[in-house]
């Protein structure tokens, strides 16, 4: 067994570095950069039911310290997606992890069922978005309905279901609590934060939907202290996410209770970061004599 070898919903996986959804596209976009069958896991872009082009206008804008999106989920649906890049994704060579949204409690419900024929290691349930039955509010910000949708998907799929928990609550240790009575198997956290961008010389929101989603190394002090919080509130694995730029930030992330990590904006900065983190870790343990990365795990 390889020193970063991690033991996370059942699996062994090669190490603790996964990819954030959306930002990895469905592995085979980073070959030129490194062979991503070295990766613990790869987490598909973010599925729904139903194909969506994504949002109208600009979708990227850099911040200082950040990067703000508004794709909107753009993705080929959960079906064009099993015909088309599931197998190319299998092919890589390494666990599969995919992202689940939906606009509504059964589009969730049948976008699982969808995925039972897949061989994937875990499911990744995104409840950050918005429910169109109840006003637009996301699932994720409300404790009854991330229970529900929690509850619903757990009892219709055969895979291990993480929860993807939205930072835009006032207690995220609570709603992690939430998530974990009704089945979730593990937690991964943190989703982008709600932020805005002007364009001062046209005195408009650079985004047609306004606010977009606000990830890269200005949220990480923030997504390290909410992963603490939960890692010590529920007992099932957290995935630690949010800023990782390099080995010394997915320490931090491992050291404040995280199983495993996954790595998102840093990839757009340094596309060989993956590559990079797994060779750090590896030097780390050797220079501090550890025999399993997970020794370091909630020590803070």
């Amino acid at each position: 067994m390889s020193r970063l070898t991690t033991r996370f919903l059942g699996s062994l996986l090669k190490n603790p570095v996964m990819t954030a959804s959306g930002t990895f596209g469905y592995g085979r976009e980073y070959d030129a950069y490194y062979d991503p069958s070295i990766l613990g896991a790869i987490i598909s872009k973010g599925l729904t039911l139903h194909p969506k082009e994504g949002n109208p206008g600009q979708r990227l804008q850099e911040t200082k310290g950040g990067l703000l999106n508004s794709i909107g989920l753009e993705n080929p649906s959960v079906a064009g997606f099993l015909k088309k890049e599931y197998p190319e994704m299998k092919a890589i060579g390494t666990d599969i992890g995919v992202n689940l949204g939906g606009n509504t409690l059964a589009e969730y419900i049948e976008g699982a069922k969808l995925l039972e024929e897949a061989e994937i290691a875990f499911l990744e349930l995104n409840i950050s978005c918005p429910n169109v039955k109840e006003g637009g509010m996301a699932f994720g910000v409300d404790k009854k309905m991330a229970a529900l949708v929690t509850k619903e998907v757990k009892r219709h799929t055969r895979h291990k279901l993480m929860v993807k928990l939205s930072p835009n609550v006032t207690d995220i240790g609570e709603m992690a609590k939430v998530c974990e009575a009704e089945g979730a198997d593990a937690i991964s956290l943190v989703n982008t934060f709600q932020g805005m961008a002007v364009n001062v010389n046209k005195r408009k929101a650079v985004f047609e939907n306004i606010y977009a989603g606000l990830s890269g190394p200005a949220i990480k002090p923030l997504a390290l202290r909410m992963v603490h919080e939960v890692a010590k509130a529920v007992k099932i694995p957290v995935v630690g996410l949010g800023g990782i730029m390099d080995t010394e930030d997915v320490l931090a992330f491992l050291m404040v209770g995280a199983t495993a990590v996954q790595l998102g904006t840093g990839h757009f900065v340094n596309p060989r970061l993956g590559q990079e983190v797994i060779e750090g870790l590896l030097a780390y343990c050797e220079q501090e004599g550890l025999h399993q990365i997970e020794e370091i795990r909630g020590i803070v």
